[in-house]
């Protein structure tokens, strides 16, 4: 397995862009409010990376090996949606839970991220599989260094949901990134400490593990791209993009709205 090192201009044009992808998602918040059908979310965002940002949003026409080619320029994951929601009419009501994906192209560079937002007010249990998650991805992230492996940063996003009672999707993992969408390496979000690749200053991968309130397995929709947990339960998920750096790690999607690092809060 070949997993690129980044040269220092490389790093510097995906700090732009995991920057610029993070604005896209500071841009949205307000809107995501209800009554609004995902699809409208989809257009503003469309508009403001192509005309606002001049950017390229990388999964209108993403067309993997198997798959038919993503329709819209982002993905919105509402409830029981695990990942790849296609957005759509359906609007979003009081209560509901919402990831949104963004993966914009700046000069040749991919910068990946998403968030979980509320809807209103949401319910006890959704609050807390989101805030679980969230902790989960920076204990994930508080991994990264180099020497440490692949595996320490799975167990650890594994040892926190699991001990809270959640699941971990096991189906989809974060990914190396760079010139191209999706490299080497696959960041699994479960695992055992000291195992897989090791990591090397340089590198650059996503962390973004997918966390079910109920059990772990999955159901695919007819649309081809959107995967739901097979139980009904909700799921969330957030994503950031690491650089490994020479001493620890650097979160290449930080823009002024993106929160912050979280009080480890939850029992593991």
């Amino acid at each position: 397995m070949t997993v690129l090192i980044k040269t220092p201009q490389e790093i510097e044009k995906m700090r732009v862009a995991g920057r610029l992808a993070a604005e896209v998602l500071d841009y949205i918040s307000p809107y995501v409010v209800a009554g609004i059908a995902t699809e409208e979310l989809d257009s503003l965002c469309h508009h403001y990376m192509v005309d606002v940002q001049k950017t390229i949003p990388a999964p209108l026409n993403y067309a993997p090996a198997g798959h038919t080619p993503y329709p819209k320029s982002i993905c919105t994951s509402v409830n029981n949606q695990i990942c790849h929601g296609v957005p759509g009419q359906k609007k979003l009501k009081n209560g509901d839970i919402i990831n949104i994906d963004i993966t914009v192209i700046c000069e040749g560079y991919h910068g990946d991220t998403s968030r979980m937002f509320y809807v209103g007010e949401p319910s006890i249990r959704a609050k807390r599989l989101c805030e679980v998650t969230f902790e989960a991805m920076w204990r994930g992230i508080d991994e990264i260094r180099p020497g440490k492996h692949l595996g320490d940063i799975g167990h650890a996003i594994q040892k926190l949901a699991e001990g809270v009672g959640y699941s971990v999707v096991k189906e989809f993992c974060g990914h190396g990134i760079g010139a191209k969408f999706h490299e080497n390496p696959q960041v699994l979000h479960y695992g055992r400490p000291g195992t897989g690749l090791e990591l090397k200053s340089g590198m650059i991968f996503t962390v973004e593990p997918m966390i079910n309130a109920g059990k772990a397995a999955i159901r695919h929709l007819p649309d081809g791209w959107t995967v739901t947990t097979k139980d009904g339960s909700l799921s969330a998920q957030w994503e950031h993009t690491i650089l490994v750096t020479d001493v620890g790690y650097e979160v290449l999607t930080v823009s002024a709205g993106t929160p912050g690092k979280p009080a480890y809060r939850f029992s593991n």
